[in-house]
């Protein structure tokens, strides 16, 4: 009979090892599977899977929470020196390639695809050929999704930071986060709309009776808020994402809207319609989500300083 070593049993695979020391690190399978960008069901049927194998169990209850067993702690102990290792060896061959091959699979929203995405990929070509781009256009929930579950390695997002509604915080819990630029959001109305009149910015309060037109739920999400904190809740007469129909509605004077600088920049206005600043400043943030440790990657953090030195600029 022959004798098959413990090691040659099952695959000790770095996306397990990876699992472990996040577990053993937070004391938590569902903190670990936040920081690390999974779901905790995910985690919990990966260790299933790995125990299952090893025919030893690797996390155990304690009190309300888990600690690792034996078998548990063993790998632990060991998956700080391999992980290094592995991640050593890959940081070499990405150094080695010199950018002159790698993959960027990029999702945004719908104003950014066509300003800031072809900008990015034409400046990426300019200084690396060989990175390839994949992109798809997708509201900042689904952008943000796609990149924890793995199927995109950067989301281009936005968020309003002052609405007390916004989700944004919760839904990129565990992965990384990085600020772009302020894009401020104007007001569109009828050229000859008597709030007009004045130069300089206006204050919503004197658009409480008029016709309102909104936008992507977070948009008019942000646009309720925002007519609350002026002390009035909007009439919304429509609701389109799409930004060429704003323009028009607002041009055969149907109502006013709230719309960020960069879709203005995409399309610009047709005659007819106006645009001031608000009173408030309001403004969304836009941001850049990755995974965590994401911009390790050498093709994805040359895409993540291109966006951070040129987001809202002409490049």
């Amino acid at each position: 009979m022959t004798l098959v070593p413990l090691a040659s049993a099952f695959d000790l695979d770095s996306h397990t090892l990876r699992l472990i020391a996040a577990v053993a690190e937070y004391g938590s399978i569902t903190r670990a599977a936040a920081v690390l960008g999974f779901s905790q069901p995910a985690v919990s049927q990966q260790i299933k899977r790995v125990e299952a194998r090893i025919g030893m169990p690797l996390v155990t209850r304690a009190g309300r929470g888990i600690r690792l067993t034996d078998a548990g702690e063993v790998l632990a102990r060991h998956a700080g020196a391999v992980l290094t290792a592995l991640d050593s060896a890959a940081g070499e061959l990405s150094d080695l390639s010199g950018l002159r091959t790698g993959r960027v699979r990029l999702s945004a929203f719908p104003s950014a695809s066509s300003t800031i995405v072809p900008r990015l990929m034409r400046s990426m070509a300019a200084e690396h050929a060989g990175v390839r781009f994949t992109y798809t256009e997708a509201e900042p929930p689904e952008a943000v999704a796609a990149v924890r579950d793995g199927v995109s390695d950067v989301a281009i997002a936005f968020h309003y930071p002052d609405d007390r509604a916004d989700a944004f915080a919760e839904s990129t819990e565990g992965l990384m986060v990085q600020h772009l630029a302020r894009d401020e959001l104007v007001l569109l109305a009828p050229a000859a709309h008597p709030v007009l009149a004045a130069e300089g910015a206006v204050d919503l309060t004197a658009l409480r009776g008029e016709n309102w037109i909104a936008g992507c739920p977070r948009c008019r999400s942000h646009l309720l808020d925002s007519c609350a904190r002026s002390g009035f809740a909007p009439a919304i007469a429509f609701e389109t994402d799409n930004v060429v129909a704003v323009m028009s509605m607002v041009a055969a004077g149907l109502g006013v809207a709230l719309l960020p600088e960069l879709a203005l920049e995409a399309t610009p206005l047709p005659a007819g319609v106006a645009s001031r600043p608000t009173a408030a400043r309001d403004h969304r943030m836009i941001v850049a989500v990755t995974r965590p440790a994401g911009d390790h990657i050498p093709a994805v953090g040359e895409a993540l300083r291109l966006l951070r030195e040129g987001t809202l600029a002409s490049w």
